[in-house]
């Protein structure tokens, strides 16, 4: 990993070099974009105009008057996205983007400031960990051709969460609250002039019983930031962050007589979850001229986690229950064992961008080419103890070590992008290129095997104004998704594995702007075709955690984003508004094209050619309607409805024994939220309300029955100075 690290490095430095060769004079800084050294994906809101593909931004005033509990809650005011639930405290979120299914978020590309957030999104693009939403001052998602720029993920959309910038003057915020199921957190922010130029310190923790039985989250999320202005022409921005869980949490839903008996039970009191994330990134920017800037960006991570359990799914009660001294639930907490799975991941990279404006032909166009070296390694292993809280391997007939895995992947992947504008249109082609590597080594059996993967992935969109603050866009691309290194490479022999990387055709047509003073709407069609589209097993007629082909899908439908305000449209002054928000989606169809069959029982097959894809609502919503009051005083309550949907490909209604499979039923949760700055001081105080009216309702069957969260209510106050 280092060597090949030291070679990308050299090579960039080239490339680097070759740049500032060609610069004319000193620069100032472009006119083309923000000086910032981080990579920009969408911009501000009002950027959207030019970008010609779907996409959406939630501002820091959309935050702080929602004061979502959880991403999940932020999310869902994004149309396309559906953030289901886990725990209750949006730790573990899954998220799916336009009927795709969204467990641990495989199928999103998720960055940080432009880069990679997750541990490993070539080889194992699985969120167990995400940091807190309190961390960030903006979210952007994008879903259009545009997301070619960005990669491997294409399929879906792409999520970008993005810092605060250091302040040029000291200053900073602490924030205190608690509320129901044990709820408390402190959070704080501190930033101003430090070590020749700009910093920034975030610090939060927080904690929660949560709504079931037997759990009790808390993690620690510290950010640091450092920006230098290195002359009038570059920029250097260094952050560095530090993620650590220790939780009680089990990892198994729900059997049905468990959840009818007790739907907020959890039997596997013993269940612990630790993880530790260290991430670093290095970026630096240089505008050589007022066309030209370089933007140069080294990242790494380490992430850690060791989650020990004693059952995986419903169907374990427990996991060891076949060895005599256990038995069965009876004995869970004296003589029955556990699993520890555990996992290490190691991933670093380089990327260098360079974009360029010029004009051709009459048209103003800007160039913008990248490339990326990217490594990941994990070690993967299980170990199986002899006890309820074991934490070395045991001796016992279920004990010992399991699992010993090693698997590396290295990916170079480089993308060409113009954007050009003639007149009142915009086209931006775009061709994305990754070759990805994979390794893996079962260090029990001594099974080794390797292979790769090569991949092109063009994409065009296609923008005309209607005016000055409306747009309509058009784009097609392929969507692409590597598969992961364990199902493209045998654990028994390690041979390749016939899975082929996921890939789609995907298709959009959108009409957005202010339609009216102080009213913004933003519609689009989507479809997305697929010739293999990859769905967990355990959705598709088996169980555990591979991956099978689905073969042909069909994904269609519509989104809605509205906002109103009152002050804008010029009906309301003196700090007062009467606001509004509506994120709506339709996904009309997704569904089984290809001839698809799934196994009953393991004895017969049945087609589901034309049944639904497990976990695709046909309809979420999520609207909001608000009053703030002479710009102190701000009140707001939201709905969130999420439709039924299927949990398997079979599309069961009735609920099975073990709580797998079975229709998830509709759900309509009532939030609120009010905000009081208190005049003449720098306090401000909050109250927020999730699941107002305290509905029972699950969502997800995956592992079992698990229930959504119950009703919370949280307060706290904030202190600016």
């Amino acid at each position: 990993m280092l060597r090949s690290l030291a070679l990308a490095s050299t090579m960039l430095t080239a490339f680097v070099a070759s740049g500032a060769a060609q610069a004319q004079a000193p620069a100032a800084a472009t006119e083309a974009g923000p000086r910032v050294a981080e990579i920009v994906v969408i911009g501000q809101r009002a950027d959207l105009l030019t970008i010609p593909g779907s996409g959406a931004t939630l501002e820091a005033d959309d935050l702080l008057r929602s004061r979502p509990f959880t991403v999940n809650d932020a999310l869902r005011q994004a149309p396309g996205v559906f953030a289901r639930d886990e725990e209750g405290f949006g730790m573990r979120p899954n998220i799916g983007i336009r009927g795709l299914n969204p467990t641990r978020s495989t199928k999103v590309l998720l960055l940080e400031d432009g880069l990679p957030l997750a541990y490993a999104p070539y080889g194992d693009n699985a969120s167990y960990f995400h940091p807190s939403l309190g961390r960030y001052a903006r979210v952007e998602v994008l879903k259009g051709a545009s997301q070619v720029r960005f990669g491997p993920q294409t399929i879906g959309g792409v999520i970008n969460y993005i810092t605060p910038e250091a302040p040029e003057t000291f200053g900073g915020a602490l924030r205190v609250a608690g509320g129901s199921q044990g709820y408390r957190e402190v959070d704080g922010l501190v930033g101003g002039p430090a070590l020749g130029g700009r910093g920034l310190l975030h610090v939060q923790t927080r904690r929660t019983d949560t709504s079931r039985d037997n759990q009790d989250l808390q993690y620690t999320d510290i950010l640091g930031k450092m920006t230098w202005d290195i002359g009038a022409d570059q920029v250097l921005t260094a952050r560095i962050s530090r993620h650590e869980e220790d939780s009680q949490v089990t990892y198994s839903g729900l059997t049905l007589a468990e959840f009818t008996a007790d739907p907020y039970a959890n039997p596997f009191a013993n269940d612990s979850f630790e993880i530790e994330r260290w991430g670093a990134a290095l970026s630096h920017a240089w505008f050589l001229d007022a066309a030209t800037t370089l933007k140069t960006s080294f990242y790494g991570s380490t992430f850690d986690r060791y989650w020990w359990r004693q059952s995986s799914n419903s169907g374990q009660r427990p996991n060891d229950a076949s060895d005599p001294a256990c038995g069965g639930l009876a004995n869970l907490n004296t003589t029955c064992g556990n699993e520890g799975r555990l996992r290490e991941y190691r991933t670093g990279g380089i990327e260098t961008r360079l974009s360029h404006d010029t004009t051709a032909f009459g048209a103003e166009v800007r160039l913008e080419a990248g490339l990326r070296y990217h490594t990941e390694e994990q070690q993967r292993r299980q170990w199986n103890g002899d006890t309820p809280r074991a934490r070395t391997p045991g001796t016992g007939p279920n004990a010992g070590v399991v699992e010993n895995n090693e698997r590396l992947t290295d990916a170079w992947s480089a993308f060409a992008s113009a954007r050009i504008e003639s007149g009142a249109w915009i086209v931006e082609p775009g061709v994305r290129v990754e070759r990805i590597a994979y390794e893996r080594l079962n260090r029990l059996n001594g099974a080794q095997g390797e292979t790769d993967l090569d991949v092109v992935v063009p994409g065009l969109g296609v923008m005309y104004r209607l005016g000055d603050r409306s747009v309509v866009y058009a784009g097609v691309h392929k969507g692409f998704a590597p598969p992961r290194v364990e199902d493209i490479i045998s654990n028994s022999t390690g041979g390749s594995v016939d899975l082929d990387a996921e890939e789609s055709v995907n298709w959009e047509l959108g009409l957005r702007g202010d339609v009216a003073p102080g009213l913004y709407l933003d519609v689009g069609l989507f479809r997305m075709t697929f010739d293999n589209q990859i769905i967990p097993q355990s959705v598709a007629g088996g169980v555990g955690s591979t991956l099978t082909s689905a073969g042909e899908t069909l994904h269609q439908g519509v989104e809605l984003l509205a906002r109103g305000s009152a002050r804008e449209a010029g009906w309301l002054q003196n700090g007062d508004d009467l606001y509004a928000r509506l994120s709506l989606t339709h996904v009309a169809d997704a569904s089984f094209e290809g001839r698809r069959f799934s196994s009953v029982s393991g004895f017969t097959t049945v087609s589901v050619t034309g049944n639904r894809l497990p976990y695709a609502p046909e309809w979420l919503w999520t609207a909001a309607v608000g009053y703030e009051y002479r710009g102190w005083l701000q009140g707001e309550i939201e709905a969130q409805y999420t439709d039924a949907m299927f949990t398997d490909d079979l599309n069961t209604v009735a609920v099975t024994a073990n709580g797998q499979r079975g229709r998830i039923d509709d759900v309509l949760l009532w939030n609120a939220t009010l905000n009081a700055d208190l005049p003449g001081t720098p306090l401000t105080v909050f109250v927020t309300g999730r699941n107002l009216t305290d509905e029972l309702y699950v969502v997800d069957r995956s592992r079992g029955i698990l229930p959504g969260a119950r009703r919370g209510v949280q307060a706290g106050i904030s202190f600016a100075f």
